[in-house]
């Protein structure tokens, strides 16, 4: 019976001492937490960009990557022009658990992901994708009947929009509430700058990083004719760049 008894006291002596442990333990900082949620985004170049907020680690359209990082929870492709589709690049983001989603052809070639059309959303965990329509409204290089894509990701209470390879159309017109825009600038297979910008005072992002420029088509004086004319904060970057969005927002 004592043995009983002096069991239940170890047990309840032990269950005291957790519980004060707990108590203990230092709450995460405000600044811990802020940093937790902050988003931040990186350009590689051309139309390759990942943006990381929390546990969230997304790639759109990698291309031309130099690390093998395998560090992807989230991989997004526009639609599969080689400089956008890249089997290679998915590879060096890879992980397992990494979920693809993608234009129905780069889904078929990849032969892995979920499609995802023009007003689909997907959600992953906390981000939600939504397709936005992407095509060329008089060239020939992204018609409308392909289904390609721009995204419009909600993530840590973000809004950033994608816009992929596109003119300015009546679908990017329409969208509301874009804290961040990363819109294509040169020329030949998309909007050129001045389009870009003029978009801008359509949708009312409240800040935007131009895309598609330096490599292959479209060069710095495209970007800088972009945040000249724009409507809005524009952040011109250099390959390889990483800035935080939520800072000043």
């Amino acid at each position: 019976m004592r043995a009983w008894r002096l069991a239940v006291l170890l047990i309840c002596f032990e269950f005291v001492l957790l519980h004060c442990a707990d108590k203990g333990a230092a709450a995460p900082s405000s600044k811990e937490k802020e940093a937790d949620m902050a988003v931040k985004l990186q350009w590689f170049g051309h139309a390759s960009f990942k943006i990381t907020a929390g546990q969230n680690v997304i790639y759109i359209d990698p291309w031309k990557l130099k690390d093998l990082a395998h560090d992807a929870t989230l991989v997004l492709v526009s639609h599969s022009h080689s400089d956008h589709y890249s089997a290679p690049d998915i590879k060096k983001v890879w992980k397992d658990g990494t979920r693809l989603i993608a234009s129905g052809d780069v889904v078929e070639q990849q032969k892995a992901g979920e499609p995802l059309k023009p007003g689909q959303k997907i959600s992953v965990g906390d981000v939600n994708v939504i397709g936005v329509a992407a095509y060329n409204l008089k060239k020939k290089f992204h018609p409308k009947a392909n289904n390609w894509l721009g995204f419009v990701l909600e993530v840590a209470g973000s809004r950033i929009y994608y816009a992929g390879d596109t003119d300015e159309t009546p679908e990017m017109d329409a969208l509301k509430n874009i804290d961040l825009a990363l819109l294509p600038v040169g020329g030949t297979y998309t909007m050129n700058g001045s389009e870009a910008a003029r978009a801008t005072k359509h949708f009312g992002p409240e800040r935007a990083v131009p895309y598609h420029w330096g490599d292959i088509v479209g060069d710095k004086s495209d970007a800088d004719e972009f945040a000249e004319k724009a409507a809005c904060g524009v952040m011109v970057l250099k390959p390889g760049q990483t800035i935080e969005l939520t800072a000043d927002k």
